[in-house]
């Protein structure tokens, strides 16, 4: 290792928390993200519901990135993107993913992993209607995850867009939701000396059930 730069090695933090016990935890899994996701937002975190998604190709190839939570329920997480997407294409291929909220201001992050399915047209119409004009005639312009020449051809495809809808922008055709179906939810809050509090929900046959998870 090179002498310039931090020293990685010897950057870590230490934890103070009263912890996560099991007594401590709501009744389901929604009901405790709906709790620590309010304290995130009253916390003022940047992004609160950013989340971290990783999928896999068919042949095991990882790929992650950081995506926006649009709305959960016991169902599971929705958000939206392009189809034709590097993650659209893995999702609908292989269609499992993991996501990982990283509330590291507080010293928390839960982790969800679980089956992958599109939401409604339906859904996803009245999604991508709510959003801001530009964000819609982005979505329209981008040819997302694909490799294009330069910074002009996504400028004159905004604009061509912008050109073609001057009033009501439809649904793109390859554009859309996907939910997450949570089999595991596990509550990581951090603790001293790395003895760190890692709650699962975890799916059976008989129901969820919480386990606690060795640090």
């Amino acid at each position: 290792m090179g002498s310039e730069g931090p020293d990685l090695a010897a950057m870590r933090q230490a934890y103070r928390s009263a912890g996560l016990r099991e007594e401590d935890l709501a009744p389901g899994w929604t009901a405790q993200f709906a709790r620590w996701l309010a304290e995130a937002i009253a916390a003022q975190l940047p992004e609160p519901n950013a989340m971290v998604l990783a999928t896999a190709a068919t042949d095991g190839r990882p790929s992650a990135r950081t995506v926006l939570l649009k709305g959960y329920d016991e169902a599971g997480l929705v958000f939206y993107t392009n189809y034709d997407s590097r993650k659209g294409r893995e999702l609908t291929a292989n269609p499992r993913a993991s996501a990982v909220f990283p509330w590291i201001a507080l010293s928390r992050q839960v982790v969800l992993t679980g089956d992958v399915v599109q939401v409604s047209r339906e859904q996803s119409a009245a999604y991508f209607h709510s959003r801001p004009r530009g964000s819609q005639l982005g979505a329209s312009a981008s040819p997302q995850s694909q490799v294009i020449g330069d910074r002009r051809d996504l400028d004159l495809a905004w604009e061509r867009a912008e050109a073609a809808y001057p009033d009501e922008i439809p649904l793109p055709e390859r554009w859309g939701g996907f939910r997450l179906t949570p089999d595991a939810v596990e509550f990581w809050q951090g603790q001293t000396d790395r003895l760190h509090d890692r709650l699962r929900y975890r799916r059976t046959d008989a129901g969820w059930i919480v386990e606690r998870l060795a640090p």
